[in-house]
């Protein structure tokens, strides 16, 4: 017999009555979960308890509250991936970051020399780690279907919208993505 505490849910496999010690008739766990316990009198409501809420689920409703953004909604990234290598032919370049913008369509901008180039996009994520995961698989994703280079990723910056205009407005950050395609430096 397996005693529990009023308002503490019963382990899987306890009945939670403390008068019986003989087990219940196997039932399906759906069947087993709609039906009342045997003990509780006809018409009788069932005494239903909560979980508390956890701290992600409280800050997530206090920032809806005050007119703020869901914790889990994916926010954009402003994305700068540098790559870089051998000397490859300036129209094979080109052509394969045409490509890459074409199977990716959320590319702003692409600068390409014959060693390296630079591609400027957003990417919509739930947070930096997911945005950054994204970009540095990107080119090694796309080097075979666009027909990128062999080259390595040099560099990334991945920053929020908010953080990209406010550098934008204060004269200091990366130029806008003006014009937007692809272009030699």
């Amino acid at each position: 017999m397996r005693r529990v505490r009023p308002g503490v849910a019963a382990t899987r496999g306890s009945t939670g009555e403390t008068g019986s010690a003989a087990p219940r008739a196997a039932a399906p766990a759906s069947s087993r979960a709609a039906s009342p316990a045997p003990s509780r009198a006809p018409g009788e409501e069932r005494a239903l308890t909560s979980v508390a809420a956890g701290d992600r689920y409280l800050a997530q409703e206090g920032a809806e509250a005050q007119g703020g953004q869901p914790v889990d909604v994916p926010r954009l990234w402003h994305v700068t991936l540098s790559v870089s290598g051998e000397e490859a032919p300036l129209k094979e370049v080109r052509r394969a970051l045409e490509q890459l913008a074409h199977d990716h369509p959320f590319l702003l901008t692409s600068r390409y020399a014959g060693d390296h180039a630079e591609i400027r996009y957003w990417e919509e994520a739930r947070d930096l780690h997911d945005a950054a995961a994204v970009a540095l698989r990107l080119w090694g994703e796309h080097r075979q279907t666009a027909g990128l280079p062999p080259w390595e990723i040099v560099g990334l910056e991945v920053i929020d919208r908010q953080t990209y205009h406010q550098r934008i407005a204060e004269g200091y950050g990366p130029a806008p993505a003006t014009p937007v395609g692809v272009h030699p430096y």
